[in-house]
């Protein structure tokens, strides 16, 4: 049987649903339509569900019917409506775009936009010659069926010896290679978190872990983190562990994502140690770990502290490498990789073969690929910072000192609507509140310096026009961020 949400509370979830107002001040129906697809984007409203009556949703929202009909049209034309005459409409995703980072549709083919909602640099000129030898290595795999639930052993020992030169003794046993760090993250939940369980995490956050806890109906607790370089309280953070007692604690101590802080290695070694007094399992995102900037010495990995197998790692290509090489991996104990792998088998059995050697050839040149990578980054992050000193002095940017990303605190509660009005303009940004869970983070925003240096300049620029207008036009109602799940 197919749901149906009622005119009232579809009303409830579109709150001030209004076009903002300015020089390009669209018609009601088609902010109407934006706000629904909005609602789609982020999930609040499910796919298959059966939209009010025209003149229901007109009532509940106190417009006029026209208005409702049009938008409604709209949304058929997009694609993410169906309706049928005599039974309704129904929501749904259109064939022919996607979901932005910061949850507007945008057509799969728009090459013009300027995407700071991504955090992830192209390609390096290394990876064509690592494919090629990866090809050449193929054939003395092809003999077996090709599955390898914690994956090939060549990629298992390079990425062993990575945590060893660390100063982390780690054996290619210690090791399961997944489809990118997310998966990552997704296996290990579902191993170590029964649905309902509790979970403590960093607010701001990663939005994408934040929407694999919500796909465990995990009870999340957060640790606000501050805005200046000290970011976590160790007495806060702590103490929340001693209190909450959670069953996970998710946490990212290597260039925090978004804010780029580091956690200091005094507050790992106590955080490990609190965990095992309490119980807690702490899964360590070391997504960024390769990208420490401006010389900065990287304290020792949090497992490093860990004696009680407290601590899961997990890490990947997607950040000094490439996104598009979907190869990550868990750092765990020996019998944690043979229970992941025996979950793993009901999900996706194996990570592809070629890939992993691809993968096996790029950690070979590891030293070359990412010293160029810390050398591009420096300078993209310093063409940002200089563009937004010399646009938008108001807003605080605290410089990382490794990562892709700044954590910029704005002059105002506006994140959400210069994330709107900037997709007008050609850039796309992914605001404060895609970062926490509670509505809040309307002060920030997250950059990323990730585009070539002049790309970064230009889209400043066109902020600081969307910011100027946003002034000119008043001060809107904002409408009450929603949580991201």
């Amino acid at each position: 049987m197919t749901s149906q949400v009622r005119g009232v509370q579809l009303a409830r979830l579109l709150g001030q649903w209004h076009a903002l107002p300015g020089r390009r001040r669209s018609p009601d129906y088609a902010a109407l339509a934006g706000a629904v697809r909005g609602l789609l984007a982020d999930g609040r409203l499910p796919l298959g569900v059966r939209l009010p009556a025209e003149r229901d949703l007109a009532e509940a929202l106190r417009i006029s019917r026209t208005t409702v009909t049009a938008a409604y049209r709209e949304l058929r034309d997009s694609g993410h409506l169906a309706s049928r005459r005599g039974a309704g409409s129904w929501t749904m995703l259109p064939g022919t775009h996607r979901v932005a980072p910061n949850g507007l549709w945008t057509p799969i083919d728009d090459r013009e936009m300027l995407d700071l909602g991504v955090a992830a640099l192209a390609a390096p000129p290394e990876l064509l010659p690592a494919a090629r030898a990866a090809a050449e290595d193929l054939p003395r795999h092809l003999g077996g069926a090709g599955y390898h639930p914690i994956g090939i052993i060549e990629l298992r020992e390079a990425v062993a010896q990575a945590y060893t030169a660390r100063g982390l003794p780690t054996s290619p046993d210690q090791i399961m290679v997944t489809n990118g760090t997310q998966h990552a993250l997704d296996l290990v939940l579902r191993l170590g978190l029964a649905p309902g369980g509790s979970v403590l995490v960093e607010s701001p956050s990663y939005p994408n872990a934040l929407a694999a806890l919500a796909a465990r109906r995990a009870r999340i607790t957060t640790h606000g983190l501050a805005a200046d370089p000290s970011g976590w309280d160790a007495d806060l953070l702590l103490g929340s562990l001693r209190q909450v007692r959670p069953r996970l604690a998710y946490l990212i101590p290597d260039f925090q994502n978004p804010t780029g802080h580091l956690m200091p290695a005094a507050l790992r070694e106590r955080l490990v140690a609190t965990a095992h007094a309490v119980g807690t399992d702490l899964v360590i995102d070391e997504s960024f770990v390769d990208l420490p900037l401006d010389g900065t010495e990287l304290p020792p990995p949090t497992a490093s502290f860990d004696r009680h197998c407290r601590v899961v790692s997990i890490g990947g290509m997607s950040k000094p490498y490439w996104g598009g090489l979907r190869i990550g991996w868990i750092r765990a104990s020996a019998p944690q990789v043979q229970r992941l792998a025996a979950a793993r088998v009901g999900v996706d059995m194996a990570s592809p073969v070629l890939d992993q050697l691809v993968a096996v050839h790029l950690l070979a040149a590891a030293p070359a690929i990412v010293a160029a990578r810390r050398a591009q980054l420096a300078m993209q992050r310093d063409a940002l910072l200089g563009a937004l000193a010399e646009r938008l002095p108001e807003w605080r940017v605290t410089v990382p000192r490794g990562g892709v990303t700044l954590w910029a605190e704005l002059d105002g509660p506006i994140s959400s609507a210069l994330a709107r009005a900037a997709e007008e303009v050609g850039v796309r940004l992914a605001p404060g509140p895609r970062f926490g869970l509670d509505g809040t983070l309307e002060r920030f925003l997250r950059l990323p310096f990730t585009l070539p240096a002049g790309d970064l300049v230009e889209a400043v620029g066109r902020i600081a026009a969307v910011r100027y207008d946003l002034d000119r036009a008043g001060v809107p109602r904002w409408r009450e961020p929603s949580v991201i799940a």
